[in-house]
């Protein structure tokens, strides 16, 4: 399938597709791709979530040979890809409860071992393996599924989970979540009183957790680098065990911000430090994305509503000043710059 390479300048240092090989060049639209997440589906506009699954599994049926399942978690991705009795799943895919999916993914991959070793059994010879995946968003992943994912870790079941952590609960009203950042603005975490917001000092760091069950993989990334985050996948898929994929999906509507500055708030998130991207293996890093320089939180805390009220009339300096210690510690912890020094920890 042959494409038109694209010249064009967008008013920054960014230029089109002309500086890659055509082999390199990102097409959407190809008889090559799966589309697994297929047309007609109800995301809103600008959903990173949407975004970041078309390609998780996509990359997924690549690297599987198409013999591919996935278990799916109540959440945005599950409501606004199957209104009953319609689907844009194009795989077998199966809802799983709100908490349940790493259980379900690990009932999953149980059952294809036993059949694939009666089939083997009967034929002489192992069939082709079908893997298995289990989605969930930041709800179902860090809170409520927190039990039943740990389990999977702990057992190093042959799943890869993936969390498109959108910060929130989007899809029953925006609430808190264990993964929601400080400081941040939801129908739970109201902006009033001396400290609006999300409190400091609670939720979990599930990468971190992950690593601390010293399973076969671990990685951050984030849908401003599909290319990554395609790469992830299919290493991912290379590997047996427990495996687990948390990607940042930025949220426009619970985020209070533009539909088209989704891939840019992805970018910001790393660029500030605040989510570090990183691979793991068996508890220890392996890789760290590398960012040029380190620009200011305000300039990833700005163009979002949900923390508006850190720069309104009432000054909430003290307050920002502790979202960008968090951010230098990443920077620290990570060593996402070349000059940073390790901190041991």
């Amino acid at each position: 399938m042959n494409q038109s390479v694209k010249f064009y300048q967008t008013g920054t240092f960014t230029v089109g597709n002309r500086l890659l090989a055509p082999t390199q060049r990102t097409v959407q639209s190809s008889a090559e791709r799966h589309n697994s997440l297929n047309s007609g589906h109800r995301a809103c506009q600008g959903c990173g979530e949407a975004l970041g699954a078309r390609y998780v599994v996509d990359a997924a049926m690549r690297a599987t040979g198409n013999q591919l399942i996935a278990a799916n978690a109540t959440g945005c991705l599950e409501v606004f890809s199957t209104p009953y009795p319609e689907t844009a799943w194009q795989l077998p895919w199966i809802h799983s409860l709100f908490g349940n999916a790493a259980a379900v993914g690990t009932g999953i991959a149980a059952a294809l071992k036993v059949k694939a070793s009666k089939l083997a059994s009967a034929a002489g010879s192992a069939p082709d393996a079908v893997r298995v995946i289990a989605q969930g968003g930041d709800g179902g992943t860090t809170d409520i599924g927190f039990g039943c994912l740990s389990g999977m870790f702990e057992r190093n079941d042959d799943v890869l989970y993936i969390c498109y952590d959108n910060e929130a609960y989007m899809n029953t009203g925006v609430q808190r979540s264990s993964a929601t950042p400080p400081g941040a603005h939801t129908a739970t975490t109201m902006a009033v009183g001396l400290r609006p917001g999300a409190e400091f000092g609670q939720g979990k760091n599930l990468p971190r957790i992950a690593m601390a069950h010293e399973i076969p993989y671990v990685a951050t990334a984030t849908v401003s680098d599909l290319r990554d985050l395609e790469a992830k996948v299919e290493k991912a898929m290379s590997l047996h065990g427990a495996r687990y994929l948390h990607v940042l999906v930025p949220c426009p509507l619970g985020w209070g911000s533009a539909s088209h500055d989704t891939i840019r708030l992805a970018r910001l998130a790393c660029e500030t430090g605040l989510f570090p991207v990183f691979e793991a293996e068996y508890g220890e890093l392996t890789h760290v994305s590398k960012i040029r320089r380190q620009l200011p939180v305000e300039d990833y805390l700005r163009p979002q509503k949900r923390f508006a009220h850190l720069f309104g009339s009432q000054d909430r300096q003290t307050m920002i000043d502790r979202i960008q210690a968090n951010a230098d510690r990443n920077i620290l912890r990570y060593q996402l710059l070349d000059a940073a020094p390790p901190t041991g920890d």
